[in-house]
């Protein structure tokens, strides 16, 4: 039976159920449907998302689907919404990258990507501890610094290092709003922005909503290649480098020191900022190097470090570190387009980072990633012996070479049927890949068992496509 048969029965099925429960009743879970029609997770979920697209149920992550209580049904002729295409003109926000980072995998399939830690690694009992302390100190709902707590900045500037300041930091709430307000303010709709190739997709749909252009320069197993940089600089006039020299996603690459000076070197000649996005600096599983902005002496490096990898989704706070009049031009985007993170989840932040326990969670965080990485390149080499997978010191991803004659949107679409959730590396490219990649990640499944799980099953839907 072809799947889109199978989606169609199922969702008949379903739909016959609907029509004998009660709002409010839960349906059978995935893995009972699952079983009971001998259907992949893809399926169950394509069909459930035809019966909520239907208004007939409600899916609540987690904790299962439900008959939708009915709605008021709309008398007359549909609205007419096309007039909208003519105002909105032919540019276009494209989000699927990062809606598919942040979408969790079908109930039953192992999630090899992903962005964040699995609940049994995040510090929830001590997030909770904190925010309860957060909320009850007085005046805990009142307006914050503008710049963020005073005593916040102070711990991000002592982080960042080298004479970095708590007056050069900016609270920011998460990584990808500082990411997106840095790019903003650095540069006019229309210019180019070199990026590392591959690249994080989240700050190619960032730069491509802000009007710039991403322009690709290649980077090799230790980071970003300063002579191809040097290049770039030169052909397009750029005055702006995205960068993630520490756990490079999706590589997992750390720019050595030889390359960190070069690269400031580079950016010197050119008279142009570097833009640092040191997201994953908590995640280390051996020790990673000083930050760029550590070695920074002319307010050349704009500095973005992020909480929430290392601890959970929803702790959205970040710092954005600049000098000189940069740093005056982001502020002010900031306060425009967001005024300020609330002042209750910043002190949540401080609460947590300045705890005796902040840097046992930290430990435990390196090791468990430690034991992941090793179980999914363990399982991998015993499994797919024909992929050439990365090792990363840090991060969350390996990152694999298929051989060349595979499809990565194809086996990433094959893989989820048969119940494992992978990230083609065509989107973390700027450009034409060079050849097919995956990323694989190890720090979201339940731990090293559901790592072998999950490479058994993506080796299947490879053997299935050749």
């Amino acid at each position: 039976m072809s799947d889109d048969s199978s989606i169609a029965t199922l969702a008949g099925w379903l739909r016959a159920e609907v029509s004998r429960l009660l709002p409010g009743d839960r349906l059978p879970s995935s893995r009972e449907l699952m079983e009971r029609h001998r259907v992949s997770p893809v399926t169950v979920s394509r069909a459930i998302g035809l019966l909520a697209a239907e208004g007939l149920v409600v899916t609540r992550p987690g904790n299962g689907t439900y008959v939708a209580e009915p709605s008021r049904t709309r008398t007359g002729p549909a609205p007419d919404h096309g007039w909208q295409s003519v105002v909105l003109g032919d540019r276009t926000v494209e989000a699927d990258g990062v809606k598919a980072m942040l979408t969790p995998p079908p109930e039953g399939a192992i999630a090899l990507s992903g962005g964040y830690l699995h609940p049994s690694l995040q510090p929830t009992r001590a997030l909770a501890t904190a925010a309860a302390r957060a909320a009850r100190r007085p005046g805990a709902w009142d307006r914050p610094p503008l710049g963020g707590l005073a005593r916040l900045r102070e711990w991000f500037g002592r982080e960042a290092g080298g004479d970095v300041t708590a007056a050069d930091v900016l609270v920011t709430a998460g990584g990808q709003d500082a990411m997106t307000t840095a790019l903003r303010a650095l540069l006019p709709p229309g210019a180019p922005l070199l990026v590392e190739s591959p690249t994080y997709p989240g700050a190619l749909a960032a730069a491509r909503v802000a009007g710039l252009r991403p322009v690709p320069v290649p980077t090799d197993q230790q980071g970003v290649r300063p002579d191809l940089l040097a290049d770039a600089f030169a052909s397009t006039g750029s005055r702006v480098f995205y960068c993630q020299p520490t756990f490079h996603n999706p590589t997992g690459a750390v720019l050595p020191a030889e390359r960190r000076a070069q690269v400031l070197s580079v950016a010197r000649a050119a008279g142009a900022f570097v833009v640092e996005d040191d997201f994953a600096r908590h995640l280390a599983i051996e020790p990673p190097p000083p930050p760029l902005v550590s070695l920074d002496e002319d307010g050349r490096v704009v500095y973005i470090a992020s909480l929430t990898k290392a601890t959970a989704p929803s702790l959205r706070i970040a710092a954005l570190i600049a000098r000189g009049p940069v740093a005056e031009r982001i502020r002010a985007a900031q306060l425009v387009e967001a005024f300020f993170p609330a002042a209750p989840l910043q002190d949540t932040a401080l609460e947590l980072v300045t705890s005796p326990g902040w840097p046992r969670h930290l430990a435990a965080v390196s090791a468990a990633l430690r034991r992941r990485r090793d179980a999914l390149a363990a399982a991998l080499a015993r499994e797919l012996p024909e992929l050439v997978v990365s090792r990363p010191a840090g991060g969350a991803h390996l990152w694999a070479r298929l051989p060349a004659a595979v499809d990565d949107m194809a086996l990433a679409e094959g893989a989820l049927r048969t119940g494992v959730l992978v990230g083609a590396g065509r989107p973390f490219y700027p450009a034409e890949p060079p050849g097919p990649r995956l990323r694989l990640t190890y720090s979201a499944a339940g731990g090293e068992s559901e790592l072998a799980e999950g490479a058994r099953r993506l080796a299947a839907a490879l053997s299935a496509m050749l």
